[in-house]
């Protein structure tokens, strides 16, 4: 298949570009690299720099140019918690708005699948854990709203256009594929974090809230590997099935605490990592873990790296590697 993967040049964007040339796939990016990184996109794919309001018809359209693509996986989106807070518009023109606009121009091109990265915040605070698709939906931030709005839409447009569509929901994706890993210039993920001080970026970690009802006192949360969560989007790209809204949440089954993820790094690391005890924040419940149990049954989707340890020695290889890229890129562009 030929397929446009919007949002490409991000990190999981990136390596789900990456995994479809592994695969076989010819892979066309939109990307307007204001988070994303030019270099994340893997060569052998087709470039478009811009955003997808403004892109996507013709892309889409111009088969001569671009090719006739037979599926969409959608990535592009803001994805800040806090600025959805304090800038909801940017999230609904961003978000949902875009979406729009690109659902309009697939089906203007007749284009029949569509894989959503959708997210577990639609849920808000669940009522149960392991968080399963039949939860109410009930987000707490604009950034969870946005998406659940997209959803809606998604199903709309399988049921009018005969869309095969399929959201993919899911908490914190971290580790590496290769050179593909995670870049943010501001971060608000808590691997990366915890690994900015073992590199010398920060002090010390925050921790927020230390009584929680969990072993540790520390909030529990899923982690995926996002080779795991490229995959399962290749899978769902396979298993559309037309006329229909698919929903798959993704978890590992049971979380893991800040202060073992913390642990985990230092280990990886070698790096003492000091903590700072912070007060708990509004609205963080004690666990947030989603059920993978309809993804295993209807997608065969299993994690294959689900152990944190995986997890962080990946992330570290890419940032120390990162790290190192540019110390050299520095020393060459030096004035001798």
């Amino acid at each position: 298949m030929r397929v446009l993967v919007t949002g490409g040049a991000g990190y999981i964007g990136s390596v789900v570009a990456a995994r479809l040339l592994e695969t076989g796939h010819a892979v066309v990016v939109i990307d307007d690299l204001s988070t994303g990184h030019r270099d994340a996109v893997p060569a052998e794919c087709t470039f478009v720099e811009g955003c997808v309001r403004d892109r996507a018809a013709e892309v889409l359209g111009d088969v001569g140019r671009y090719g006739r693509v037979d599926a969409v996986l959608h990535f592009a989106a803001r994805s800040v918690v806090p600025e959805s807070v304090r800038r909801p518009e940017l999230y609904w023109t961003g978000n949902v708005g875009a979406s729009l606009a690109l659902l309009e121009a697939i089906r203007a091109a007749d284009v029949r699948r569509i894989v959503f990265s959708s997210t577990a915040a639609v849920y808000g605070e669940p009522e149960e854990v392991p968080i399963r698709e039949s939860a109410p939906e009930r987000p707490t931030t604009p950034y969870g709203a946005s998406k659940a709005a997209i959803d809606a839409a998604l199903a709309e447009h399988a049921r009018m256009h005969r869309l095969g569509a399929v959201s993919l929901r899911y908490f914190n994706v971290a580790g590496a594929h290769g050179q593909h890993g995670e870049r943010h210039a501001t971060e608000t993920h808590l691997i990366p974090i915890v690994l900015q001080v073992a590199r010398g970026l920060r002090d010390s970690v925050a921790v927020y809230g230390e009584d929680y009802a969990t072993p540790d006192g520390s909030c529990v949360r899923d982690y995926i590997h996002v080779t795991d969560i490229a995959d399962v989007h290749l899978r769902a790209l396979e298993d559309c099935v037309p006329g229909t809204h698919r929903v798959f949440n993704l978890g590992n089954g049971a979380g893991f605490s800040v202060r073992e993820v913390i642990e985990v790094c230092r280990e990886i690391t070698g790096h003492p990592i000091p903590t700072v005890p912070a007060p708990r924040r509004a609205g963080d419940p004690p666990v947030l873990v989603a059920s993978a149990e309809r993804a295993r049954a209807e997608l065969g989707w299993e994690p294959r790296i689900p152990e944190l340890r995986d997890i962080v020695t990946d992330a570290w290889a890419f940032h120390t590697a990162q790290d190192r890229r540019e110390a050299r890129d520095a020393r060459a562009g030096a004035p001798g």
